[in-house]
Formats: C-alpha cells, sequence, structure tokens
C-alpha cells in the first residue's frame, strides 16, 4: 500500500501508528469558517483567523476541527454550492493560508477535517455549464437529468429540502435537473462511475495537502432511484421536524427513493479504500433522515470498511433529551451496529443553538448546558462541539431585512432559517464587533452574545467556558469515558445512568436531568468517588446526592 510522506510527517507530531484510532472518542471542535474570525477586515471570518486562534481550541482540549466549506462559491448557500472543489475562495484567502492553517494546527496537536460536499455542486461548476449544454457532450451524464412527464410536469413528486419541486427545467436540453436543495445546486450523477472518480481525485487532492479528515455534507443523498419511483405519503405520526421544519411539505414525504439508497454502500467502500492509502484518516457522515438517520448511520459505519463515524439529526431536533430519549437514541444505533462507532452532536451550522432549543426550558441555562455538556462528552461516541457552544451562546433574533439564509427568507416567519446559529463568534465583550473583525460582519453581532464573550468568561472560574475545558480535560485523563463499552443502568426517571469499561476499568456515569435534587442508590461494590469534573454531585454512606441538573462519576471496584 502506497502512503504518502506528508501524513507520514503527521505522525512525528500525532505519534505512532496507534493514532489510525485517534478519531474514536475524539472531541471534535466544527468552525464555521464565515463567523470565526476575520482577520481582512471585509466582515467575514477566513482560514487566517482560524490559524490565529489555534490556542484558544487548544485550550478547550478539543481534538481536531471540521472546517466548514471555504471552495469557490457563489455563496448562494454559504459555500455548500462549490463551483471549484481545488480552490480557496478569495473570501476566505489562499491555499497558502490553508497550508498555514493545517501547520498551525499540527503545531498545537490537532487534526484537521475539512467539509466534502460532492452530493452536488453550484450550477456554476464547469462541470455543469457543459453538462446542461446538450444531450450528448462529455459530461452530459454527470448529473441527475429527466425527461417531463408528457404533460410537461416534473418527472417524480420528490421534494426539495429547501422548499417546492425538488426538479428544475432547462430549457437547452428541454430536461429537468434534480436538486434536493436550491435550484442552483445541481445533484451530481452518482450512477456515472466517472463522476465518482472525478470525486476521489478532488478526495485525493486534499489529502495530499496534509488533512486528518473530512466530513461528508448529506452522505446519504449520493445516489437517487434510476426507476424515478415516487415517493410514498409519510403518516402524520411519523412525521418530524428534524430535517425540516414543520411548516416545509418535505416532511409529508417518505423519502426512499430521491436519497438513502443501497447503491451508496459499494461508494463509501471505494472512498474508505482511498483514504486508507493515507495515514491516519477518519471521515464523519452527515445523515440527512429524520425517519431512518440511525439505521443508516449504523449501516454506513458497519465491518470498518466504509465511514469511521456518522451522525444523525436525532439530538439536532426539537424533543427534549429526557432520560427515555438519550436512552432511546443511543440504544438503537449499538442495536443497529455494535461495532459501529457513532458521533454525536447537540448544534451545529444548521438548527437553532440547544442553548435555546434546550436551553429556554430550564430555569438556570448555564447550570443545565453544562449538565448536557458532561452528558455529551460521556456518550459513547465521538463528538462535535459547535463553535460558541462552550460559551452557552443561544439562537440570536435576526431581524428579516438582516437575514442572508435563503431557506429562512422562503419560510420566514414561521422558519427563520440558519443565521441565527451562524452570528459571529464573540471574542471580546467590549470593542468593534465583539472582536470578530473591524468591518461590519456579514452578520450582526448578537447583543446578548457580548456578555458570554470569551475575554468574559476566560478568567471566572466557574464559567460555562471554563466548565467545558475542565470536563474535557478529566474526559483525557479517562479512558473509558472516550474509549470504553456502554451499558446503561438507569432508564426512565429523572436520573439517566450508565456504566463505561474500558479494559479493567469501569466509570459510573450519573445525570440528573430533572430541575429539583434526587438521591439514587449506590453501585454495587466499591465505589470511589472521581473529582475534577466539575460537578458536585456527592457520594454520601448509604446514596448518591444529585443536585438539580448535576453530575456524578465514580471508579466501580
Amino acid at each position: 500500500m502506497n502512503v504518502l510522506t506528508k501524513p507520514l510527517e503527521n505522525d512525528l507530531v500525532f505519534g505512532t501508528q496507534a493514532d489510525r484510532d485517534w478519531w474514536r472518542g475524539a472531541v471534535i471542535y466544527q468552525i464555521y469558517p464565515r463567523s470565526f474570525q476575520d482577520t481582512s477586515g471585509d466582515g467575514v471570518g477566513d482560514l487566517a483567523g482560524i490559524a490565529e486562534r489555534m490556542g484558544y481550541i487548544a485550550s478547550l482540549g478539543a481534538d481536531a476541527i471540521w472546517i466548514s466549506p471555504f471552495f469557490t462559491s457563489p455563496m448562494k448557500d454559504f459555500g455548500y454550492d462549490v463551483s471549484d472543489y481545488r480552490s480557496v475562495d478569495p473570501m476566505f484567502g489562499t491555499l497558502h493560508d490553508f497550508d498555514h492553517l493545517i501547520a498551525e494546527a499540527h503545531r498545537h496537536k490537532i487534526r484537521v477535517m475539512i467539509d466534502l460536499v460532492i452530493s452536488h455542486t453550484s450550477d456554476q461548476h464547469a462541470w455543469f455549464a457543459e453538462s446542461k449544454a446538450s444531450r450528448d457532450n462529455a459530461r452530459a451524464d454527470w448529473y441527475v437529468w429527466a425527461d417531463a412527464k408528457p404533460d410537461g410536469t416534473v418527472p417524480t413528486n420528490w421534494l426539495s429540502v429547501f422548499g417546492g419541486s425538488s426538479w428544475a427545467w432547462n430549457p437547452t436540453r428541454k430536461q429537468y435537473y434534480l436538486h434536493n436543495f436550491l435550484t442552483s445546486q445541481p445533484d451530481l450523477n452518482f450512477h456515472n462511475r466517472d463522476v465518482q472518480d472525478a470525486l476521489l481525485d478532488v478526495t485525493r487532492f486534499w489529502l495530499e495537502r496534509g488533512v486528518d479528515g473530512f466530513r461528508l455534507d448529506t452522505i446519504n443523498f449520493y445516489f437517487h432511484d434510476t426507476g424515478m419511483r415516487d415517493n410514498p405519503a409519510l403518516t402524520e405520526d411519523r412525521r418530524s421536524d428534524a430535517i425540516a421544519p414543520s411548516v416545509n411539505p418535505y416532511n409529508y414525504q417518505d423519502h426512499l427513493y430521491d436519497k438513502n439508497r443501497p447503491e451508496n454502500l459499494e461508494f463509501l467502500k471505494r472512498f474508505r479504500a482511498l483514504t486508507e492509502e493515507f495515514t491516519a484518516i477518519a471521515s464523519v457522515g452527515e445523515v440527512g433522515d429524520a425517519q431512518y438517520g440511525l439505521d443508516i448511520a449504523a449501516q454506513y459505519t458497519s465491518d470498518n470498511d466504509k465511514m469511521q463515524m456518522c451522525y444523525s439529526f436525532d439530538f439536532l431536533a426539537e424533543e427534549l433529551p429526557t432520560t427515555e430519549r438519550v436512552v432511546k437514541v443511543v440504544q438503537q444505533f449499538e442495536d443497529a451496529a455494535p461495532d459501529g462507532w457513532a458521533c454525536w452532536a447537540f448544534s451545529n451550522h444548521d438548527v437553532r443553538r440547544h442553548g435555546s432549543r434546550w436551553g429556554d426550558h430550564a430555569p438556570e441555562r448555564d447550570i443545565y448546558l453544562t449538565l448536557l455538556a458532561g452528558l455529551l462528552m460521556s456518550l459513547r461516541g465521538s463528538v462535535c462541539l459547535y463553535q460558541g457552544e462552550e460559551l452557552g451562546l443561544t439562537e440570536a433574533d435576526i431581524a428579516f431585512e438582516q437575514l442572508q439564509d435563503p431557506y429562512g427568507i422562503e419560510f420566514w416567519p414561521d422558519f427563520k432559517g440558519r443565521d441565527g446559529c451562524r452570528t459571529p463568534m464573540v471574542w471580546e465583550s467590549d470593542g468593534d464587533n465583539a472582536g470578530f473583525s473591524t468591518g461590519e460582519p456579514w452578520l450582526p453581532v448578537s447583543p446578548e452574545h457580548r456578555q458570554r464573550a470569551v475575554d468574559a468568561q476566560e478568567h471566572v472560574h466557574g464559567s460555562i467556558l471554563n466548565r467545558y475545558r475542565t470536563f474535557l480535560a478529566f474526559r483525557h485523563e479517562h479512558t473509558p469515558l472516550i474509549k470504553g463499552t456502554l451499558e446503561f443502568t438507569s432508564r426512565t426517571g429523572p436520573v439517566l445512568s450508565f456504566i463505561r469499561r474500558h479494559e479493567n476499568e469501569q466509570i459510573f456515569c450519573a445525570f440528573n436531568m430533572s430541575a429539583e435534587e434526587q438521591f439514587i442508590a449506590r453501585p454495587d461494590g466499591a465505589v470511589e468517588m472521581l473529582e475534577g469534573h466539575g460537578f458536585s454531585g456527592l457520594l454520601r454512606a448509604d446514596d448518591i446526592e444529585l443536585p438539580p441538573h448535576n453530575a456524578f462519576f465514580a471508579r466501580l471496584g
């Protein structure tokens, strides 16, 4: 097997061949580059800004970063519409800036994962320009084209995630093309082997620049049903707002034929085989499906020949993470793929921040959010933390005239889009634009966020920022919390508890999910209460005392 020199050089930074398993239990810090740090003064974050803040990321204790798209793009969907996979959009910098970012991350012993958006491109990509020009050119079959029905209507009843039909008419070819998202995001035809090869070449390009892994956007959207069968209706009791807001008719279909196709498994094996040519590469797939997400995630991570990790939207939905809910989600994944590996997240760039989504229901928001952080980082699996989550940021309120997201503009005011979770990172409580930029930010800085800025929390012992740091440090010291198995010991009621086991070590974890004090029985045998995690659960002679929204950790003999 051919292993390239740059990844081998990375081993000098990260260690030996054992680091091939670095992703298992890793904490991955997601960066939305437009909103992280601007160094040019144009109001948009850039790659140089990420490199500049690498010390902060290292101070959190993150193992890796995931950077949302920075490729050349018309920005109709803010980088998730790529027009050139091999270049950096000028607003973010240059390839030289990316190389510097890699070097800075590795200097801080942080891995770099980048967002690959390969289910679709921008309509301004050269591939699509050629494909739409005629029905018989070299790339005529690189996108999903279909004839109209005899009455001129769309080929199938498939719907776009962003609203309306997922088919758009092209007058030159006199055919419809598929777009699962915006009309300016035509879907690539993965049934064409040349398309797969081209995308794998793109993957190789970034591997050779030294990236440590990938986050694969909308991984279950790659293939469509070649028989062009209509999706059946979804019964009301099975509808969910996890993928699309409840006002979107996308939720009315059972998406059997426009995504989730079995042919995807073979492509993912090809993708994994390519990454295996390099040293210690890991990938996480985003499974966008409200009905089958966990099962698909389990399938995509099975047998050690596809994705290392996947995440679904179960913990990104509005539904509160009660004991019963957490057990149901985790157990469903474990049952479907006992040898698979999940990646859990409570927030990201596509959903309302859980600081509001769930925190609005708590009498003391920061205490509750700290509990959720401890829970997230104690589950079996890897973890994605979204920038600002560690500050306890809530969803920003963006006025209609300030909206940038086409999704929010389409469904306003019933759904306000994704801008509220994408506002600039707050570095400073005072000063212009909270230390994010010297220019006018592309989205406004939320006034409510300033009091939660990094400099306002940095030296406050009990701040949510420092409690994240404390727990991450605690987690790094206890291997069962990173790589161990998980056995639930309480599945219902106000207290969620489980045991994490790795080799000969067992750690008991208990979380009071309620706003009232709780008492639970001590586990059998020797119980050594652990400290250094920032929670105040107490081991007593006959039981364990758990203050409201608090946790307890102990080593079992």
